[in-house]
Order: structure tokens, then sequence, then C-alpha cells
């Protein structure tokens, strides 16, 4: 049902771009169904009956079941439509922060479940040494860059650049898991950016820790967008500042019409952790801005 609401936040999205009003409203409604499968008396996302009643007995690290190759580890982050609900349904910034820290400190021990046997994204999760983490497979590929929404950007940034550097290697092996249409090259490319889609049907991207000392990105019209990151080594990964086209830009999301518009970004990075960039600046919900637009008129 995760899925399923964030697929009807997409729908909302197209009912609205189609102006038809009523039908937008019945998905972004529709897309607030998440809210229904998190127990906050275990504190993750379950499988229920139609009852309502919860699916008993419940292990968060066993796979199937109600969770598509995955277990409620992975699954319980999985409302992009709505981010900042998930946190607030989580207990708040901390509480969900603490939760995202408990992903890597878990043991990596997936029960089967359903499965009647290991499957070989088990195997691959277990052996990445990264706990209850499991890049092998989508479901967590937005999960590091949660921590922009509760208020620890500086933990996203450690985390990518740790990601980057121990589950992808320039070998015949060298990704951690299935290519699956190019999404781990994809995934690779944008995290290498420092930008990524955590909701693809919202055209904002959030920041993580840029890998090249500049990229640039060439764009319709002969435009142009340069992402620099000065005092960029291996050691050197946390972000201190940054500059959008000039001006100080303190925030830990970029919109796609800011970067297609043209023009720069550049980060001064270090090595320590700078716990007061982008905090006070986070991403809002796209379901949220969307409904808004809905309750005012359906003006997009």
């Amino acid at each position: 049902m995760e899925r399923d609401a964030y697929d009807d936040f997409c729908a909302a999205q197209l009912a609205h771009a189609a102006d038809d009003n009523a039908a937008a409203a019945t998905f972004a409604r529709q897309a607030m169904n998440y809210t229904n499968l998190y127990d906050a008396k275990a504190g993750f996302m379950r499988g229920r009956h139609a009852s309502g009643e919860w699916n008993e007995p419940f292990y968060p690290d066993e796979w199937g079941g109600p969770f598509t190759e995955g277990d409620s580890w992975q699954w319980s982050f999985s409302a992009m439509q709505d981010e900042p609900g998930l946190v607030k349904l989580m207990g708040g910034e901390q509480a969900c922060a603490d939760k995202l820290d408990a992903v890597f400190a878990a043991a990596p021990t997936p029960r089967a479940g359903t499965y009647g046997k290991p499957i070989h994204e088990m195997t691959e999760m277990a052996a990445i040494g990264m706990g209850q983490y499991a890049h092998g497979k989508e479901p967590v590929h937005h999960l590091l860059y949660l921590y922009d929404y509760a208020g620890q950007p500086w933990k996203a940034q450690v985390r990518l650049r740790q990601t980057m550097s121990w589950l992808y290697q320039a070998t015949p092996d060298g990704l951690c898991g299935d290519e699956d249409t190019g999404q781990m090259s994809a995934w690779y490319v944008l995290r290498a950016l420092g930008i990524y889609p955590v909701c693809p049907g919202d055209p904002e991207y959030l920041i993580g820790s840029p890998l090249f000392d500049k990229a640039m990105l060439h764009l319709a019209g002969g435009k142009s967008f340069a992402i620099t990151a000065r005092h960029n080594v291996p050691q050197e990964f946390h972000i201190q500042s940054a500059i959008l086209n000039g001006a100080a830009f303190d925030q830990t999301f970029i919109s796609h019409e800011q970067i297609t518009s043209g023009g720069g970004s550049e980060f001064e990075m270090g090595s320590a952790p700078n716990e007061h960039w982008g905090v006070a600046n986070r991403p809002a919900s796209p379901l949220s801005g969307l409904r808004e637009k809905i309750d005012n008129g359906g003006n997009r």
C-alpha cells in the first residue's frame, strides 16, 4: 500500500495538471493511506488485514509478505510524497533520525519469510556490512537523504560518501545489486552530482555531497549549470557553506527550474560536519503542497 500511496500522489499530480480538481483531490487523499500502515508501538510499517488487524507475527527483518524484495526496515521510509509527514508520524525529527541511525546499527539478519529461502538480495545486504541498509534494491535508494528532512543533513553526507566508496567499484562486479533498467548507475550519477530526486513525481532535488570538484550540466537552449565543490578531497566531504548564482544558499534542496534556468552552485567542503548548514530550510512535503493548490481552486 505504501507504493500505491505514492502512485496515487503521481495520479493526483496528473489530474491536477489536467484541471480535474475532483480527481486530484481523491488521489491526493488516497496518497495519505501510508499512514494506516505505521504501527507506532512497533515503530515500523506493517502489513494488516482488511479488518484492520495487524499481520502476526511481526519481525522487522522478515522479507516478503507485505514487502516486495525487502523488509520493514527498508520499506518503513517509503513515503516519498510526504516525508515530512512521515517524520511526524515517527515521533518527530530526532526520533526519525534515531530510526535512520538504527538501520545501520541493526544486525544484517534477513529472515526468508514468504520467500522460503534466502534470495540473492538478502545475501547482498548481509555482505555489504551496513546493517539493514539494502542498497542492492530500489526501496532504500532515497533513504540516506531523509536525514535532510530530519534536520541532520551532515549524516546524509557521511553515509552517501560511504555508500559510493564501499558499494561501487570500477570492476566487472562493481555494482552491489541488480542494475534493473539502469537504476544502480543512475543513483550513482545523480549522487556524484550531489543531487537526488527523492520524490520523482515532484520537480525538486535534495542535496547530498558533491563528489567532483566541478561538474557541468549542458541544458537545452545553450544554457548550462555548474556544480563546484571547493577543497573537495576524500576526507573533506561535509558541506560548510554554499552559493547559488552568487547568493548565499542555505538549504538542502534545489528545484528543477533553478537548475534548468542555468547558472551554478558552489559548495565549500570541510572535514568536520557543519551542524547548522541547511537545517533551517528543509524540503517541504510535495503532497502537502499539492493539496494546498487543490484547496485553493486548482491553480497550478
